[in-house]
């Protein structure tokens, strides 16, 4: 690993490293993230090894088993689950923009779609920051619809999905196809198009469920080549 990669602190570099080697497979889920054999790897001390590992099990990235930390492994059939939840949910959100409730903080649904906007000019990179602001957009349609307890129900899926969707290296189509519905979901709800709205809205969380299964059913048969390797 380049130490002097500009100013980026050697504990960010090590995160980086170890965020993308969790992505793409290079570290497999059967086995043990140990210190010192990173450390080794990225040419570092264990201290930023242990503050990057500490930092991926925030993010859910990483798990705590009986005998140390292991890369996350997905639960197909809690994905689904999670995912269908989060349909009803954003969905009974965009319903009541319907009479009589007429719920909506239109002002919220406006700040997103400006947000949105600008990102389509300036497109974000993958990773954590992406989906943070993704997880913004859904949580403030939510919160405009004046339900506090929705939004809080889906924040806690996001918590639970969240690990799969970081692990993701979504490409600049999908990023610019992710924008556009979002961009299309709330001017729908602007204009009043509450059908339209709640049609695009499952459209894109269903198409969010496509990739991020597959992205789970890639970490799974990861988990059983490194079985196989190690038997």
């Amino acid at each position: 690993m380049t130490r002097n990669r500009g100013r980026i602190p050697l504990r960010e570099q090590v995160y980086d490293s170890l965020r993308r080697d969790l992505a793409t497979g290079v570290l497999v889920p059967t086995e043990r993230l140990g210190e010192e054999r990173l450390a080794e790897a990225y040419g570092v001390s264990r201290t930023p090894v242990r503050e990057a590992l500490a930092r991926l099990q925030a993010d859910g990235l990483v798990e705590r088993l009986h005998d140390g930390l292991y890369p996350y492994r997905p639960r197909l059939d809690e994905l689904d689950h999670l995912y269908e939840l989060r349909i009803v949910l954003e969905a009974r959100g965009i319903q009541r923009a319907r009479p009589p409730e007429h719920a909506h903080d239109m002002d919220l649904v406006r700040a997103e779609l400006d947000t949105w906007r600008a990102l389509r000019d300036n497109p974000p990179e993958p990773g954590p920051g992406l989906v943070a602001a993704d997880e913004r957009f859904h949580t403030a349609l939510l919160a405009a619809a004046g339900n506090a307890a929705l939004a809080d129900a889906l924040d806690a899926v996001h918590v639970r999905v969240r690990p799969v969707r970081t692990l993701d290296m979504p490409t600049p189509e999908r990023i610019a196809t992710m924008t556009a519905e979002h961009i299309a979901i709330a001017e729908h709800l602007l204009s009043g198009a509450v059908d339209a709205a709640s049609a695009a809205l499952t459209a894109h969380i269903d198409t969010s469920r496509t990739h991020v299964l597959a992205r789970a059913q890639h970490a799974l048969r990861l988990t059983k080549l490194g079985r196989a390797v190690r038997d």
